[in-house]
């Protein structure tokens, strides 16, 4: 009998984003083919969800995403230790810190094959031109004892190639695994507006996500405090670090009574029919899984245009793309459509055609099996086969990495991007 392929993938914050994805991706496997071990910082449900289906979850308490040698190097040396110990055939990382510290692990600790996904990049243009440069050459050496590359969605793939970050021919372009169920009816919209507290006769603008830099909530409230209209009310569901400031702001801008912060929820596919418009005001992303879920619902988006976002929101097709920093553009771009509906159910109906079939669990399998197969046939090992499960539908790095993920300080804004 061949023996299961063992992986252990490396992920920071095992939650929604990098760690959706990750989950996602192992649950289609199949089991009698590969065992799987999560080797994660912290998480949240997701960590009840992996155990449930039958895989071991282990917490390394020092990896962290804010930035920390102390941390960062204990986290080195936890990490090294147990790779070593657990005799894996891949190890396979998600985005900045666990990629850095996992690859490096990885490399000193004879595993076979490395695996990195990028879900985004630690570096963009709202960070000076120095520490993005020096993300850059990090992302560099790395990549020089990377063996394999996957890449949420396709210009995530390219920036990886332009900016010489893989070996093209070592990168494949997967996508986000979504659930899609039958598109949303009038009671489906009822039914959210009743779990979100909605008011009767408002038009409901939302969004899901993180409260962080990344997804500069800032410029959602000021959008819809520009709007100047009291029949709009605004939704954020999710989490984060600058949830208290931007509650405050959003009642500086007058939408006291008129803004919802929700929280991180477990429902968001039944919240999503409440929404007229899904808006998302990111700085930079990879491909969002929320905008990929929305438009599984059939809501018209408005989003900046950056990063692999425009592989999935057409202008004009799908929805509609702002520039980021520019809440009055992504202002204009609602305000567009909540004064046509006729366009909203266009959009909404177009981009829900788009995802359809193409952001599924065995698709994004797909592609990490193929990875995986390619990578152990090069190591001169037993290839398991039929490998999903049945499901239904400039220098070189030579210690701890620090500086890749999570918060920083100054005005550069954090590092990871934490979408798909």
């Amino acid at each position: 009998m061949t023996r299961r392929l063992r992986v252990a993938q490396i992920v920071t914050r095992f939650m929604a984003g990098a760690g959706g994805v990750a989950l996602r991706g192992a649950l289609a496997l199949d089991s009698d083919r590969y065992e799987v071990v999560f080797v994660i910082g912290s998480g949240n449900r997701l960590v009840q969800e992996a155990e449930s289906a039958g895989f071991e979850v282990v917490v390394q308490e020092h990896l962290q995403s804010d930035i920390s040698f102390t941390h960062d190097r204990k986290a080195l040396t936890d990490l090294k230790a147990f790779l070593r110990a657990g005799q894996f055939d891949v190890v396979h990382t998600h985005s900045a810190k666990a990629g850095a510290l996992g690859r490096l692990a990885a490399r000193d600790s004879d595993v076979g094959r490395i695996v990195h996904t990028y879900h985004g990049f630690p570096f963009h243009e709202f960070q000076s031109r120095l520490r993005r440069s020096t993300y850059i050459r990090i992302e560099r050496s790395l990549g020089k004892f990377t063996d394999a590359f996957l890449a949420v969605g396709p210009a995530v793939a390219a920036e990886a190639i332009v900016r010489r970050l893989a070996a093209p021919e070592r990168v494949r372009t997967i996508g986000v695994a979504v659930t899609s169920g039958l598109a949303p009816e009038v009671s489906d919209q009822a039914e959210a507006r009743r779990l979100l507290g909605i008011p009767p006769g408002m038009h409901v603008v939302g969004t899901v996500g993180r409260l962080d830099f990344q997804k500069a909530p800032e410029d959602f409230v000021n959008a819809l405090a520009g709007l100047g209209r009291p029949d709009v009310y605004g939704v954020w569901i999710g989490d984060g670090p600058l949830r208290a400031k931007t509650e405050k702001l959003a009642a500086r801008r007058g939408l006291a009574g008129r803004m919802s912060f929700v929280g991180e929820r477990s429902d968001v596919a039944a919240l999503l029919p409440g929404l007229d418009i899904f808006a998302m005001a990111s700085r930079y992303e990879g491909l969002p899984c929320a905008i990929v879920e929305a438009m599984s619902a059939a809501r018209p988006i408005v989003a900046t245009a950056v990063n692999a976002v425009p592989n999935v929101v057409i202008p004009g097709e799908t929805g509609l793309l702002v520039p980021p920093n520019d809440p009055g553009a992504l202002a204009g771009a609602i305000g567009r459509l909540l004064d046509d509906p006729d366009l909203r159910t266009r959009l909404g109906n177009a981009g829900r055609e788009r995802v359809l079939g193409r952001f599924t669990w065995e698709v994004t399998a797909r592609g990490t099996v193929e990875q995986y197969q390619a990578l152990v046939v090069e190591n001169g090992a037993t290839v398991p086969q039929a490998p999903l499960a049945p499901t239904g539908s400039e220098s070189a790095a030579t210690g701890p990495v620090t500086g890749t993920d999570g918060p920083v300080t100054g005005t550069d804004g954090p590092t990871e991007t934490v979408a798909c």
